[in-house]
């Protein structure tokens, strides 16, 4: 299993959320390109998982200007957050994005997120964000009736590479990662899942290790690097340490 810190920016600053609240909103640094290449040479390998709060609520990229930075920093990452059209995921791309993450734009316009799969074979993910086993929206501010298992049977059709499984009532609460919801949507599919949300300790990530069996291979950290609660590499050592 995999660690992949996150990077969240708004306003142009890296900041984390409670539950997906911009109310509740800390700023913990105020350059994203020096915080994920300082994340990134302590990683090593794998990819910097950003997220663009503002645009993930405008509709539309916001952190361009961050985006090109990293790929001038050599550092590889993911990006979610806004994404809605095929021109804002080739832009991506070409700001050296590994990997893009669709939401919102995955569970209205199914047909985008097909077409987008076809075109970036195994570079199309999509961020399942969910509360209380239903989807949201929109940068969590709009809730569905959707159920989280049913649309992940619905992009693994479509193509999707990779699902990101945020469960949004643990984002944020340092309380632990909803591990039984995760492995729920884990087996429902057969493609590899991210677990995201809630990771407070090392023994976090050491549990997370046994959803492996069912296809999660990866597990996103982001408040608990930033309060130092352990570091990338104590996460790395945990998740590699013998079973």
């Amino acid at each position: 299993m995999r660690v992949v810190p996150a990077v969240d920016i708004r306003g142009g600053l890296c900041v984390n959320l409670v539950q997906g609240d911009y109310a509740q909103e800390t700023v913990f640094s105020e350059d994203p390109v020096a915080q994920a290449r300082t994340w990134w040479e302590s990683l090593g390998s794998g990819l910097i998982h950003i997220v663009d709060l503002d645009g993930a609520k405008e509709g539309r990229c916001c952190i361009r200007g961050p985006l090109e930075g990293m790929k001038a920093a050599g550092v590889p990452y993911e990006v979610g957050g806004g994404i809605r059209n095929r021109a804002t995921v080739d832009t991506l791309f070409e700001a050296g994005a590994d990997r893009i993450i669709l939401g919102t734009a995955a569970h209205r316009d199914p047909v985008f997120l097909r077409e987008v799969c076809q075109v970036y074979p195994g570079g199309i993910a999509v961020g399942l964000d969910a509360r209380a086993g239903k989807v949201s929206l929109s940068g969590w501010l709009e809730d569905t009736g959707t159920d989280a298992i049913e649309f992940a049977r619905l992009v693994e059709d479509a193509g999707a590479a990779r699902i990101i499984y945020t469960d949004i009532l643990s984002d944020g609460m340092m309380k632990g990662p909803n591990y039984e919801a995760t492995r729920a949507v884990a087996k429902a599919v057969n493609i590899p899942v991210t677990i995201s949300g809630g990771v407070s300790c090392l023994d976090d990530l050491r549990n997370a290790r046994a959803l492996e069996p069912d296809g999660v291979d990866e597990i996103i950290v982001g408040r608990a690097l930033y309060l130092g609660a352990f570091t990338v590499e104590e996460a790395k050592a945990a998740l590699q340490e013998a079973t």
